[in-house]
């Protein structure tokens, strides 16, 4: 028998059939079984008003020994929480791209009610960067392919993203909880929302910003803040993005915060937002290497970048950061996928000759047991001219 009730009818034992009544920008359109109160809790967060229950699919709640979302069912789009086990590369590369795109899914969705200036449910991002860990989790190197992968046009939607799993990364290598990893995570996925209130011919103007236009670039982060203020995150990761860009010697902004009074959250997203923003390819610029942009990390510390959180980042991604291009001994290009015991001899895969010009069948080969060739030097896609992109798409396609 189905039934429509009020939220704050809603109990544990009880089956959803069907959200009737919803406010806010994003709906919830699954149906499931309500396990604990904390997907009560969830549901009035994503504005449920009312809904309609399925009396004879009531069921008794037993206490869960963890936390436990709503069980699945066909069209759910509520999530279980999900134990990670390590599991290879070539397994997780295929997750991690149905990921990646459905981050930038949820990227342009963000950005869409910060420019109409409408609320978005907060529960959706912070679960997807979640997942994001839990990806991270099962094998680092699997999202870290993927931000090499790019598209010209989309970098604002690319660029929080590859931030967000950036960050996951780091606070895993420096040993921080699960939850402080999350939390960075999720500030990094949120921090330049601001963006999309700055005008296009600013945001994207191929040359350097004038000083009046640098002003109004600078607005993008107050704009953000100013946003997410009227959501429920926490002030510590309001906090760490408001810090995005100040620099220790108080001649960052928007504050002009400096030194101690930096978070260490908002330190750690200052270095993973400059390190995508140099690396990443523009309509107008192709990006640079990673060994030169760790280059300039370096030359921004101490004074302006925390040095000591510099130099772990660069050994957090490696001398060659997997998804990164190298040029072969014997002439050939490779993409790094994984980071061996020796930062000099990771899996590669190879796949262009540089002597014939040409794309090769691709292959793998692990440096640190093939001593017949060597890394000659880190290099870039512009370089030789060659589609990357279309190269590795095929590559997660076929496993």
């Amino acid at each position: 028998m189905i039934k429509k009730i009020t939220i704050d009818q809603l109990v544990p034992g009880m089956f959803v059939h069907q959200i009737l009544e919803q406010k806010g920008a994003l709906t919830v359109t699954s149906q499931g079984r309500v396990t604990s109160v904390d997907v009560v809790k969830t549901l009035k967060k994503r504005g449920v008003k009312t809904l309609a229950i399925d009396t004879e699919k009531a069921f008794t709640v037993e206490a869960p020994s963890s936390p436990v979302s709503v069980e699945k069912h066909q069209g759910s789009s509520y999530e279980q929480p999900v134990n990670s086990k390590k599991v290879s590369l070539e397994n997780e590369l295929v997750k991690a791209a149905k990921l990646h795109e459905q981050g930038k899914a949820i990227q342009k969705l963000l950005l869409a009610n910060v420019q109409k200036e409408t609320p978005f449910d907060a529960s959706i991002p912070k679960a997807f960067s979640n997942k994001l860990v839990e990806s991270v989790d099962r094998n680092p190197d699997a999202l870290l392919c993927l931000t090499k992968i790019r598209e010209k046009d989309d970098y604002l939607l690319e660029h929080s993203l590859n931030v967000a799993i950036l960050l996951a990364n780091f606070g895993k290598f420096l040993g921080m909880s699960d939850e402080e990893v999350q939390d960075l995570s999720y500030a990094g996925f949120l921090h330049d929302l601001g963006k999309i209130k700055i005008p296009d011919e600013i945001l994207h103007k191929p040359g350097r910003l004038t000083d009046s236009e640098m002003e109004i670039m600078k607005g993008h982060v107050n704009y953000g803040v100013e946003y997410l203020k009227d959501t429920d995150l926490g002030s510590p990761l309001i906090q760490a993005i408001s810090e995005h860009h100040e620099r220790l010697d108080g001649l960052g902004y928007p504050a002009g915060t400096k030194g101690e009074d930096i978070s260490q959250a908002g330190r750690m997203l200052a270095i993973a937002d400059m390190y995508d923003a140099l690396t990443a390819d523009r309509v107008y610029k192709a990006g640079m290497s990673s060994q030169k942009a760790f280059s300039i990390l370096m030359s921004d510390a101490p004074a302006r970048l925390d040095q000591s959180l510099v130099q772990k980042f660069i050994k957090c991604l490696g001398v060659y950061p997997v998804g990164s291009l190298v040029l072969l001994s014997n002439e050939r290009l490779a993409m790094v996928l994984e980071q061996k015991a020796s930062p000099l001899t990771p899996l590669v895969k190879v796949f262009y000759s540089v002597r014939n010009s040409h794309y090769l069948t691709p292959k793998d080969i692990d440096l640190s047991v093939d001593k017949t060739v060597s890394i000659e030097k880190a290099v870039i896609a512009s370089d030789y001219k060659i589609d990357v992109n279309g190269f590795f798409e095929r590559s997660v396609s076929v496993g």
